[in-house]
């Protein structure tokens, strides 16, 4: 396989695990610090051993991946504990323990899930059923954060999820959605939708009445979590989610592709789902049918912009590591987080969120303090 030569070491182990074998022990040194940025290092030890290429790796590489690996393999355990216990939580409230992404990925034992690592785990439940949902955790030991007033309205009012919930003893997070995008985003995908396709997951391992979104609807959700955000510190790790979930989804769901772009449109996610086609394929190689590619091209930005965007993308969604970090890094990452915060809330109101945060929020956190 011929690669680009301007990769980053690790797009190119990502694209071409047999690359690794041709590492000198600087390039090991680099493609390891590379991966611990994106937090992508247990994911790497998965990769490389799924195609044989660990007993080509230099000996202190190769411990350091397989410690990532060990910390991989307790966090996958806690995550399907945690599973059950929301489950449980919820279990009277006759509603489906909806998970979204890494804790799908790990319950669904989905490809991204070997090496992947998360700080909470989401879950989707309808708009109407918010209050039951927050109270039954809060009866569990789930309680809420963000009690500043203003950050409750901008919860409540504004976004697509409450306040993130922790357990007052594992310190365990959970991100309660009624949807995948803030209520006052220009784009309003029908979350009915997403709930009415979603999948319940079987098997003897699977938590019990646990589902997962759809095919369709797991990849626009990772496309769309990815490019509708305003930070890239772990952009490539969830890059790297679209491409395995195009990859499996693409190769043992008859008609994937072909259905893709209609979906898109259905949800009103077309740009997020050609933005995540595009990249993919320029720096992991995720192959497209180019039908797919370009009925989901419909929905690019004028050329001028695009052509804004792919130098914002292609830098931003590198390894955040400083040999990645070129000309021009920083100023993608601020305009990128610019944009994150344009679509999420029209101009006026985001004008007077961004006031709030920088001004007042501050004085009021001082005056608690006091």
């Amino acid at each position: 396989m011929t690669l680009p030569p301007d990769l980053p070491v690790l797009l190119r182990v990502l694209r071409d695990p047999h690359h690794a074998a041709a590492l000198a022990p600087a390039g090991w040194d680099v493609l390891l610090r590379q991966a611990e940025t994106a937090n992508l290092s247990a994911a790497l030890h998965a990769w490389l051993d799924q195609h044989g290429q660990l007993a080509h790796a230099l000996p202190q590489a190769r411990e350091q991946l397989a410690w990532a690996a060990v910390l991989a393999r307790r966090h996958r355990q806690a995550t399907y504990w945690e599973i059950r216990l929301i489950g449980k939580a919820l279990a009277g409230l006759g509603l489906p323990l909806l998970l979204l992404k890494g804790g799908a990925y790990a319950a669904a034992g989905l490809p991204p899930a070997p090496g992947r690592l998360f700080s909470d785990i989401d879950i989707l439940v309808p708009e109407d059923k918010l209050a039951l949902v927050e109270g039954a955790l809060m009866r569990h030991g789930w309680l809420g954060t963000h009690h500043d007033a203003y950050d409750q309205r901008y919860y409540r009012e504004w976004m697509h999820e409450l306040p993130p919930m922790t357990h007052f003893l594992r310190q365990t997070t959970i991100d309660v959605h009624h949807s995948i995008l803030p209520r006052t985003a220009a784009q309003r995908p029908d979350a009915r939708l997403l709930r009415a396709a979603a999948r319940p997951l079987a098997g003897p391992d699977a938590p019990p009445g646990a589902a997962v979104l759809a095919p369709l609807d797991m990849v626009l959700h990772s496309a769309t979590h990815l490019f509708a955000d305003g930070e890239f510190d772990k952009g490539l790790r969830d890059l790297w989610d679209l491409h395995c979930l195009l990859q499996h989804f693409g190769a043992h769901e008859p008609g994937f592709w072909d259905a893709l772009p209609a979906r898109a449109r259905q949800l009103q996610l077309q740009r997020f789902m050609f933005y995540g086609l595009r990249y993919g394929a320029r720096l992991l190689g995720t192959p497209v049918p180019p039908a797919t590619m370009a009925a989901l091209a419909t929905a690019a930005p004028p050329a001028p912009c695009l052509a804004l965007m792919d130098a914002l993308f292609t830098r931003a969604l590198l390894p955040h590591h400083a040999s990645c970090r070129g000309a021009g890094a920083k100023l993608a990452d601020f305009l990128l987080y610019v944009r994150g915060n344009w679509l999420r809330m029209p101009p006026l109101r985001l004008a007077r969120h961004l006031f709030h945060k920088a001004f007042l929020t501050p004085k009021t956190s001082q005056q608690a303090a006091a």
